[in-house]
C-alpha cells in the first residue's frame, strides 16, 4: 500500500438524491452529507443559509440550456470574509465530484499559491471523512480525493500555470482571486482545459482587491460581473454574485455591515465586526483593510501604514546614557551603495514596552544628492547628529563596523538581526568581533509577526523612540503588503521613499519579542488580522 493511502473503499454507491429541480438535489446533498469542520458549528450538519440557496445554488444549478445542461460556466462570488465562502466552495466541489453525472470528472482547487488552494480542499476532505457514505466510496489522500467507481478525482494544484496545460477539467474551484498576480494566466489555462466537458464549471470566490487596473484578473471579473448584472454586457454563461458596501457608504454604520455581510449573525459575529471597526478608527491605516475585507470595498492600496499622530505619541526623549548595561536587540539593514544603512537597538522593559535607539549612516555624496534632488533634509539630519556622513560616495562598512563595536561596549547587545542581502562580508567581520548576528528573512513568514507587533506597540504608545527624525520619516514612508493568509510585511517596492530604518526596527523587535516568550501579536487575539 502506498504511503498515505487508505485501503480500497467498499463496493458501495451513494444513495439517490431526489428533488424536483437540480438545486433541490444540491441542497439535499449539503444537508444530508456535509458537516461543518471548523469553529463552533464543527460536527453539525450544514444548512445552507438563505442567501446561499437564493443567490448561488438555485440560479447556478437551475438555469439550464435547452438540452438540460447548466447554462452558467463561470460563477464568480465576491463577498467579505467570514461569510463561509470556503465552506460553500468545498460543498459545491464535492457535489460536482459525486453527483454531477460526469464520469471521470477532474476537479481542482487552485489559488495564487498552493497553501491558499489547500484551504478549500482541506475543508472538503474533512467533510468526506466525516460522512459514512462519502468515505465508503472514496480513496482519501492528503491532497487528493479519488472515486474509483466513476474514475473521478478532486485534487489541489500549485499555482504554476505552465504545468497545467493538457488538463481535462470538469470544474475548477479558484480561491481568493484578488491575490492572483499572474495577470490571469492560471485562470486562462484552467478554463481552456474544459473544452471537452459537457457542462464544466469555474467557481471563483474572493474578497475585494485593490488593483483597479486592466492587469488585475479580479478587477476584470468584478467589472464583468457588474456589467452583466446591470445589463450592459450580455453573457449568459456568467453568474456574478457580489455583496459589498458602496464606497460612499458610512463604513462605521452597523446597517452597512449587514448589507455587505449576508452571514452576519451566523458565520460572522457582530461583536467581531465591532471590534475590528474600533481598531480601524483607532489605527486609520487599518481602515482600508477593514473596508476591503469586511465590507468588500475596492480601496486603494498605497496608503501609509502608521499614522504620524499615533507614532508621535512615542516621542518623549530617550536618554542613551540611562540605557547603559541594559539588554537590547539590534536590527541591521544595509544599503548597496549610496543610500541609507541603519542599526536600530530596542531595549525591552518589564511592562512590555521598548526604548529605541536608531543609528543611521549615509555616504557624504548621497547626503548631497538626496538633499538637492528629493528635498529630504539629509544634510540637516547629519548636522544635527541624527545621521552619520561616511567618507566617500559608497557605503563605508568599516565605519559601520567600528560604530557597532563601540555600541557593544556600551550596551548589552544580545543579538543583531540582519537582512541577508548584501551583508555577508560585514556579518563575517561582526562574528569575528564576538557579536551574535542572526539572519532575518524579509518574507511574510519572518516579517508578519514582528510587523503586527510593531503596529500594536505604536497603537498602545509602548514604543519610545524619542522622535528621531530619520526613523520618523522612514515610518511615514512605509506601506505594507499582504498575502492571502493575512500576513503582512513592509513593502520596499510599493513605498515611495526609503524605509530602511523602519525595517531595521521591525527586525530588532522580532528578535526581542521572540526572546521574551509569547509576543503581543500571538497573545492578543483581538488584534490578529
Amino acid at each position: 500500500m502506498k504511503p498515505g493511502r487508505r485501503p480500497e473503499p467498499e463496493a458501495s454507491t451513494l444513495p439517490l438524491l431526489r428533488g424536483a429541480r437540480p438545486s433541490d438535489r444540491v441542497l439535499r446533498f449539503f444537508r444530508e452529507h456535509l458537516r461543518h469542520v471548523k469553529g463552533e458549528f464543527r460536527g453539525q450538519k450544514i444548512q445552507p443559509q438563505r442567501w446561499v440557496a437564493r443567490d448561488v445554488i438555485k440560479p447556478l444549478f437551475d438555469t439550464q440550456t435547452r438540452d438540460k445542461r447548466r447554462q452558467y460556466r463561470t460563477c464568480y462570488v465576491e463577498i467579505p470574509r467570514k461569510n463561509a465562502k470556503s465552506t460553500i466552495a468545498a460543498g459545491i466541489g464535492l457535489y460536482l465530484l459525486y453527483y454531477d453525472d460526469e464520469p471521470g470528472a477532474e476537479i481542482v482547487s487552485a489559488a495564487a499559491d498552493r497553501a491558499q488552494a489547500a484551504i478549500v480542499f482541506d475543508i472538503a476532505r474533512e467533510m468526506v471523512e466525516s460522512d459514512p457514505y462519502l468515505s465508503k466510496v472514496t480513496q482519501v489522500y492528503r491532497r487528493e480525493l479519488v472515486v474509483p467507481s466513476t474514475g473521478s478525482k478532486y485534487q489541489v494544484i500549485s499555482s504554476e500555470a505552465y504545468s497545467k496545460h493538457g488538463m481535462n477539467l470538469h470544474a475548477a474551484i479558484i480561491d481568493e482571486v484578488h491575490a492572483h498576480q499572474d495577470g490571469g494566466e492560471l485562470w486562462n489555462v484552467l478554463t481552456k482545459g474544459m473544452g471537452s466537458r459537457r457542462q464544466p464549471l469555474t467557481f471563483a470566490i474572493t474578497t475585494a482587491g485593490y488593483d483597479r487596473t486592466e492587469a488585475s484578473l479580479c478587477w476584470s471579473l468584478h467589472e464583468h460581473a457588474r456589467q452583466v448584472n446591470n445589463g450592459t454586457i450580455d453573457d449568459p454563461s456568467f453568474l456574478g454574485v457580489i455583496y459589498g458596501a458602496d464606497l460612499e457608504a458610512d463604513w462605521k454604520d452597523p446597517k452597512i455591515w449587514a448589507q455587505a455581510n449576508p452571514g452576519l449573525g451566523t458565520t460572522l459575529k457582530r461583536e467581531y465586526l465591532e471590534q475590528e471597526c474600533r481598531r480601524a478608527q483607532d489605527m486609520p491605516a487599518y481602515e482600508h483593510e477593514f473596508r476591503r475585507f469586511h465590507l468588500n470595498q475596492w480601496t486603494q492600496s498605497a496608503v501609509a501604514w502608521i499614522p504620524m499622530a499615533k507614532w508621535d505619541r512615542g516621542a518623549p526623549p530617550v536618554d542613551p546614557e540611562a540605557l547603559r548595561g541594559r539588554v537590547c536587540y539590534g536590527g541591521l539593514d544595509l544599503s548597496a551603495t549610496t543610500d541609507l544603512s541603519a542599526l536600530v537597538l530596542v531595549f525591552p522593559d518589564e511592562a512590555g514596552g521598548y526604548d529605541v535607539l536608531p543609528f543611521v549612516w549615509c555616504p557624504r555624496e548621497g547626503i548631497k544628492i538626496r538633499s538637492q534632488r528629493d528635498h529630504a533634509p539629509y544634510d540637516l539630519w547629519a548636522r544635527q547628529g541624527f545621521m552619520t556622513a561616511t567618507e566617500g560616495d559608497v557605503v563605508d562598512y568599516d565605519a559601520i563596523r567600528s560604530e557597532i563595536q563601540t555600541l557593544a561596549q556600551r550596551y548589552d547587545i544580545r543579538e543583531i538581526a540582519y537582512d541577508r542581502w548584501n551583508a555577508t562580508h560585514l556579518v563575517t567581520q561582526l562574528q569575528a568581533d564576538g557579536a551574535n548576528p542572526i539572519a532575518f528573512g524579509q518574507g511574510y513568514q519572518s516579517m508578519s509577526g514582528p510587523s503586527k507587533g510593531f503596529e500594536t506597540l505604536v497603537r498602545e504608545g509602548k514604543l519610545r523612540h524619542g522622535g528621531h527624525p530619520v526613523l520618523r520619516w522612514c515610518v511615514g514612508n512605509t506601506v505594507i503588503e499582504e498575502d492571502g493568509q493575512k500576513n503582512i510585511k513592509p513593502s520596499k517596492k510599493r513605498s515611495t521613499e526609503r524605509i530602511d530604518v523602519a525595517v531595521a526596527l521591525i527586525m530588532a523587535l522580532g528578535r526581542a519579542m521572540l526572546q521574551a516568550g509569547p509576543s503581543v501579536y500571538e497573545t492578543r487575539g483581538a488584534l490578529i488580522l
